[in-house]
């Protein structure tokens, strides 16, 4: 496809109504919530809102990749250059007739454009609260640890995070491009997170050497998280398909690193451009296996640190993030032995970001103390 057939703008205007339409519910339900609350806190409860549908979001985006729908619509921002997939009803039939098993049919071309619709109504709601901080950074009555800077920072983030979106379609799911559209996804959680510590603080104090730990484990989360993106988005979920073993009772299969992180390379493609081997694959799924026993053991050494601070609220902290990597080892496991089934995927993807979550927040208190 050209870049020309990529890229059709014509629907662009029609997208951004109905994602202001579907930004325009949770608002009026907001509105009617908080009537008569302060500012703070009809900011905090539109970022904990937006926060907890971007989650939707980021499961949908999951969803979107895992039922195979990425390319159900193959060009950006519409539908064969129309805001619906009803409107592209003769350019799928075609698509479907002539690849019945391929990626555009009109079950996934739906799933595709609803999660851009999803899309552009968080859009929507971060542009509301971005205006809303700024407006009430000019009163001064209102006193907030949250500065307006981070809601910008916020909108921006997201516009970076539909650009990703865009290349994802029309780069034909390029896993690099796949990836980072992933971790956007989860650094937008992140920062909604962080946000909403500042409109009610509750500081924890933990010292300075937790601190670091906490800040360390989320770096660790992160790159972990990443690997995972790597697998999903290159299809090695079952290149290792025994546990704990990898294959065929082997626990150190072939692995080729040099073809499975070459990270700049079309979909399938190996680092010499041929197909890209089986053994790249059971080498990414292999170091992502490496990466969550890291990151287990570090979650669990955190944990136990917490639980000998002493105060009640870390304790507290420390019961949270042993459940979340409780969760994370059972739905990782059963992606192996279940043989990849999409709840336990979803399930997956759900922990890693509700991880990420708990340690920005954490990370966020604990600065509130300094």
């Amino acid at each position: 496809m050209t870049m020309g057939a990529a890229f059709d703008f014509t629907p662009l205007w029609q997208l951004a109504a109905l994602g202001a339409l579907l930004a325009g519910a949770p608002l009026l339900w907001l509105r009617l919530r908080t009537a008569g609350a302060s500012p703070q806190a009809k900011l905090r409860a539109l970022t904990l809102l937006t926060l907890f549908l971007t989650f939707d979001l980021v499961l949908f985006g999951a969803f979107t990749r895992l039922s195979d729908s990425g390319l159900g619509c193959p060009d950006w921002p519409g539908c064969y250059g129309s805001a619906s997939p009803l409107g592209a009803r003769d350019e799928i039939h075609a698509a479907q007739s002539a690849m019945p098993s391929g990626p555009v049919t009109h079950g996934k071309a739906w799933v595709e454009m609803v999660h851009r619709y999803l899309a552009s109504g968080v859009g929507v709601l971060i542009l509301v609260l971005c205006v809303m901080s700024w407006r009430n950074a000019k009163n001064a009555a209102t006193n907030t640890a949250v500065k307006p800077w981070l809601a910008s920072f916020t909108l921006l983030w997201v516009c970076l995070q539909g650009a990703f979106g865009a290349l994802t379609v029309t780069m034909k799911l390029f896993p690099a491009i796949v990836t980072l559209h992933l971790l956007g996804g989860m650094g937008l959680l992140m920062l909604l997170a962080w946000a909403t510590q500042g409109y009610s603080p509750k500081p924890l104090a933990l010292g300075g050497s937790l601190r670091r730990a906490t800040l360390a484990l989320l770096l660790l989360s992160l790159i972990q998280v990443a690997l995972g993106g790597w697998v999903s988005t290159n299809y090695a979920v079952l290149a290792c398909s025994d546990f704990p073993q990898c294959q065929n009772g082997q626990w150190l299969p072939e692995l080729d690193f040099g073809h499975g992180f070459t990270i700049w390379r079309e979909l399938g493609v190996g680092a010499d451009g041929g197909w890209l081997p089986f053994a790249a694959l059971t080498a990414i799924h292999w170091t992502h296996r490496v990466g969550a026993l890291v990151v287990f053991s570090a979650l669990l050494l955190f944990a136990w640190r917490l639980c000998r601070h002493g105060d009640h609220q870390a304790r507290h902290w420390a019961h949270r993030l042993l459940l979340v990597a409780a969760w994370q080892f059972l739905s990782g496991v059963s992606n192996v032995v279940l043989d990849w089934p999409l709840l336990a995927a979803l399930a997956h993807t759900g922990g890693a970001a509700a991880l990420l979550m708990l340690l920005t927040t954490l990370l966020a208190r604990q600065h509130q103390a300094q």
